[in-house]
C-alpha cells in the first residue's frame, strides 16, 4: 500500500535525493496524469517504439532457421519513424547535501528510518569492491544485524548498502525500523559503524564472509536460460560487455581489505548524508534536534484531482 510507512519513507526519500522533478524519483499524482493528453500518447509511440531501439531475446527449443524466417515475416518490414528519438538522459545531481527530514504519522509506534546520498554505476570498476563491503555489513552475521540488532537491540530491521544502477547513479542507503524511543540513537549508532568502517580496517573473518556470500550464491544467476538472455539483453542494452558478470566475479574474488577500507573512505561521504524519519513526532524521545538544530517536515499530502 502507497500509504504504507515503507512505502512513504522509500518514495520521499528518493525525491530528497533526485529532487522531486526527477525522472529518477518521479511518483504517479493526479496532476501528473491530468498533464498527459492522447496526442501525448500517440506522439511517444511514434517517436519511440521503433526497430532501431529495439532488442529482440528468444530462449527455448526451435530451429533457428525457422525461427530467423519467422522474426523476418513478422517484423521485417518495421521501418523506423522519420523523427528521431531522444538520445541523452537526464543528469542526476543530488539535491539536499545533507539535512534531517521528517514525515508525522501519529498513528505509528514505531519509526522507518532511511539515510544516505547519491551513488554511482555498475560500471565503476569499484564495483565488485563496494559489493564486498555490502556484504560485510548486511545479513545475518553482517555488522549492522550484529551490532545494531543483537548487541544493542536497536532495530528490527537494519541494512546499509551501495545500490548501483546501469545508466544514472543509484544511491548508497541505510535505515531500517526501530521502537519510537529508539529512533535516536538507532540513527546515531547506524552513523557511527557507517563511520567505523571508513577508519578502520575489517578483519580477514569479515572479509572471508563476505566474499563468501556473493561467491556462494553466484550460481543462481544462472538457474534457467531466461536469466542469461535477460541479463545478456541488459549488457547490450546498456553498453556492457557480454562478459560483465565473469569481469564483476573476478573483482570479487580479487578484493582485499585495503580495497574495502579504500572504497568506504571514497564513496561513503558523512557529510552529504540525508536522514529521513517516518514516525511519531509524540513519541521519539529523545527528540530529532538531537540528530540536527534545524529538522525539516516533508509534506507528503496529495493534490486532489480538478474538479471537471
Amino acid at each position: 500500500m502507497i500509504d504504507e510507512p515503507g512505502d512513504i519513507a522509500s518514495r520521499e526519500f528518493q525525491k530528497l535525493i533526485y529532487g522531486e522533478t526527477s525522472p529518477y524519483a518521479r511518483t504517479v499524482e493526479y496532476a501528473t496524469l491530468e498533464n498527459i493528453s492522447r496526442e501525448d500518447v500517440i506522439d511517444f509511440y511514434k517517436t519511440q517504439i521503433r526497430p532501431d531501439k529495439t532488442i529482440l531475446g528468444i530462449t527455448g527449443d526451435f530451429e533457428p532457421i525457422e525461427m530467423k524466417a519467422l522474426i523476418e515475416k513478422a517484423f521485417g518490414d518495421w521501418q523506423p519513424p522519420a523523427t528521431k528519438s531522444a538520445q541523452s538522459l537526464p543528469s542526476a545531481d543530488q539535491k539536499y547535501q545533507g539535512g534531517v527530514f521528517f514525515v508525522d504519522l501519529p498513528q505509528l509506534t514505531q519509526s522507518t528510518i532511511l539515510l544516505g546520498h547519491l551513488g554511482g554505476e555498475f560500471k565503476n570498476p569499484d564495483y565488485p569492491h563496494l559489493s564486498v563491503l555490502n556484504g560485510m555489513l548486511n545479513g545475518f552475521g553482517g555488522r549492522l544485524f550484529n551490532d545494531l540488532r543483537s548487541r544493542q537491540a536497536l532495530a528490527y530491521t537494519v541494512y546499509g548498502y551501495w545500490d548501483p544502477k546501469f545508466d544514472y547513479p543509484g544511491i548508497f542507503i541505510a535505515g531500517g525500523q526501530t521502537r519510537s524511543q529508539a529512533t535516536v540513537p538507532f540513527v546515531q549508532s547506524l552513523l557511527a559503524e557507517i563511520e567505523r568502517v571508513r577508519t578502520t580496517p575489517i578483519t580477514e573473518t569479515e572479509l572471508a564472509f563476505a566474499k563468501d556470500s556473493i561467491l556462494n550464491s553466484f550460481v543462481f544467476n544462472f538457474e534457467n536460460p531466461s536469466q542469461t538472455l535477460a541479463r545478456l539483453m541488459r549488457y547490450e542494452y546498456f553498453g556492457y560487455p557480454k562478459d560483465f558478470i565473469f569481469q564483476y566475479q573476478k573483482g570479487v574474488q580479487a578484493t582485499t581489505i585495503q580495497d574495502v577500507q579504500r572504497v568506504a573512505q571514497k564513496y561513503l561521504q558523512r557529510d552529504r548524508i540525508v536522514t529521513l524519519v517516518v514516525g511519531n513526532a509524540q513519541e521519539i524521545q529523545p527528540p530529532l534536534t538531537n540528530l540536527d538544530a534545524e529538522v525539516k517536515t516533508v509534506d507528503i499530502s496529495i493534490p486532489q484531482p480538478k474538479q471537471t
